[in-house]
């Protein structure tokens, strides 16, 4: 299989997000994204699974030999060198309260690297995208991470406090230790991080589909992508994304070495 340029792959994933996650709109705050709860007690909607369907109608249509793994529909042509990566919303627990900080997000992995990252935010019509090399932009403009280096001076978020606190002590030290805290949580977080608006986002629970898109977009912003340990992994089963200037002191506190 010939991999496609990134830029191709980046114009492609950016028209995914942006069809998909308009497609979120027609129920959001309409009372009508009935709740079902899968095995894994998480939560979807009509809207998941249709958002994610038009995701994959849309890059079957053009590369119908790149595999595709989304949350509602599983993997398609597994081990093609080229797999899309989709989470139709991420945030379904907000997005069927109203609340428009949920997301849709698309990733781009080569050879099981994630190498294009998208975010796109529907309900703010905020775009962040980035591919390797080619760096991050935000609604179309360059965007970077913040110059912040000191955490007494940086404002960390986190999607689920309870779960943070349940997990360790961690989010309570590194609470103590920055100057705001924030749950404006799931990828509105990292997005936050990528766009200089906020310098810590960490979450206890992730899963792949929300971490691949995420990692490009950091490391092209300027920032950090990791596990709670420092390891550069979109397989960790959790996420702490930086600025970079913060991040060594941040492991520390969530490892309990600082």
């Amino acid at each position: 299989m010939v991999v496609p340029p990134l830029r191709d792959l980046l114009g492609m994933a950016v028209d995914v997000a942006w069809v998909s996650g308009r497609r979120t709109l027609a129920y959001f705050g309409t009372g009508a994204a009935t709740v079902e709860w899968k095995a894994d007690d998480t939560p979807v909607t009509r809207a998941d699974r249709e958002a994610e369907s038009l995701a994959r109608d849309l890059i079957g249509r053009r590369w119908p030999e790149h595999g595709i793994l989304g949350e509602e529909h599983g993997e398609t042509n597994p081990g093609a060198p080229v797999r899309w990566v989709i989470d139709p919303i991420d945030g379904t627990r907000t997005f069927v309260r109203g609340v428009p900080l949920y997301g849709t997000l698309v990733a781009v992995e080569v050879e099981g690297e994630p190498v294009v990252g998208v975010v796109y935010l529907p309900a703010l019509d905020e775009m962040v995208a980035a591919a390797r090399g080619l760096g991050c932009t935000a609604n179309g403009r360059p965007c970077r991470v913040s110059a912040v280096d000191r955490l007494d001076a940086a404002l960390a978020c986190v999607t689920d406090e309870l779960a943070a606190r349940r997990r360790s002590a961690a989010w309570l030290a590194l609470a103590d230790r920055t100057a705001m805290q924030r749950t404006w949580g799931d990828c509105y977080a990292y997005v936050l991080v990528a766009t200089g608006r906020a310098e810590i986002a960490i979450d206890p629970l992730m899963n792949r589909w929300d971490c691949a898109p995420l990692l490009p977009i950091l490391e092209e912003a300027g920032g950090r992508f990791t596990d709670w340990s420092g390891r550069r992994t979109v397989d960790g089963g959790e996420a702490v994304a930086t600025n970079g200037r913060v991040h060594e002191a941040v492991v520390a506190i969530l490892a309990g070495t600082a």
